[in-house]
């Protein structure tokens, strides 16, 4: 009898937890997309394992398990600008993200469960390269 709960308590339970779900999604989208500071980093999943500095930004690399990722990160975000990311798997085709972007090229994903890879980043002109990583 100490551990049943009546269906009314329990609707009830759910019933708050559904409010205050849709609050905090209620509150995100009267913030506006400029006030939720979201990291670049948060677009690709794996932890960071290595960043890359150069003059007009950086490469980060960011590996899981199986998967590697990159971003080529503009130091000041401005106007659009030639920039590419390309993510190289020892053995396998590169992927690769150009075009004329504000902040960021990438991501792009390899799978690279065992291999090393190699990466690069360019931003206005400037770029910042691995050799072979993460072996």
């Amino acid at each position: 009898m100490f551990g049943e709960t009546s269906g009314t308590a329990r609707g009830t339970r759910l019933l708050g937890h559904l409010l205050a779900v849709l609050l905090a999604v209620g509150a995100l989208t009267l913030a506006g997309p400029g006030t939720a500071s979201a990291s670049a980093g948060s677009l690709c999943s794996g932890r960071p394992t290595k960043t890359v500095g150069f003059a007009t930004g950086e490469l980060r690399l960011y590996r899981s398990r199986q998967y590697v990722c990159a971003l080529a990160v503009a130091k000041a975000p401005g106007p659009r600008r030639a920039m590419s990311v390309s993510l190289q798997p020892r053995g396998g085709r590169p992927a690769v993200d150009s075009g004329q972007f504000t902040r960021q090229a990438g991501p792009v994903t390899v799978h690279a469960l065992n291999r090393c890879v190699r990466a690069t980043g360019t931003i206005a002109g400037r770029s910042g390269s691995t050799g072979w990583v993460l072996c």
